[in-house]
């Protein structure tokens, strides 16, 4: 479980967390060079930000195109019904789903907002019968097709 921000983490964290969100390949002697810690205190440090859920996973964040699959569409999903059963069914399938790249489950007019990346249309419309229809518990779901992805990876204010 991730330890409160607020409460637990220290300058030298948060500069190294800036500087891991940034590059986390960035090695721990430049780390240490630029906030004035040794690399094996850097390295303590880390591992227990790794430990303690601050840093919750180290990824490549791939080129969509380079790869094939440039398509980004963000779907509004509303329920038919709220039964916290029905609800754990769907954010299991969406999790299980790779095309599902985030899932949130939101107030307000919809209940689920994903962001999907497939390789073309033919894709995503397959995904709507397997997620949406066949699925079930989906009383309806609008999508947006992203035009361009101006920011789609950003680090979290510290």
């Amino acid at each position: 479980m991730a330890r409160s921000l607020a409460a637990d983490l220290d300058e030298f964290d948060v500069k190294i967390l800036r500087m891991v969100q940034a590059d986390n390949q960035v090695s721990q002697r430049v780390i240490g060079e630029a906030i004035g810690l040794s690399p094996p205190a850097v390295a303590r440090r880390l591992q227990q930000l790794r430990e303690t859920g601050v840093i919750k996973s180290e990824i490549a964040v791939l080129d969509e195109t380079a790869v094939g699959r440039p398509l980004t569409i963000i779907v509004h999903v509303t329920t038919e019904n709220e039964r916290l059963d029905l609800l754990d069914a769907m954010k299991d399938r969406f999790m299980r789903c790779p095309q599902v790249q985030q899932c949130y489950y939101v107030t307000g007019e919809m209940d689920f907002i994903l962001l999907l990346n497939v390789k073309d249309m033919a894709e995503y419309n397959e995904l709507t019968r397997t997620l949406f229809f066949d699925g079930g518990n989906v009383r309806s779901f609008q999508t947006c097709v992203s035009m361009e992805n101006v920011k789609t990876y950003g680090p979290i204010p510290l």
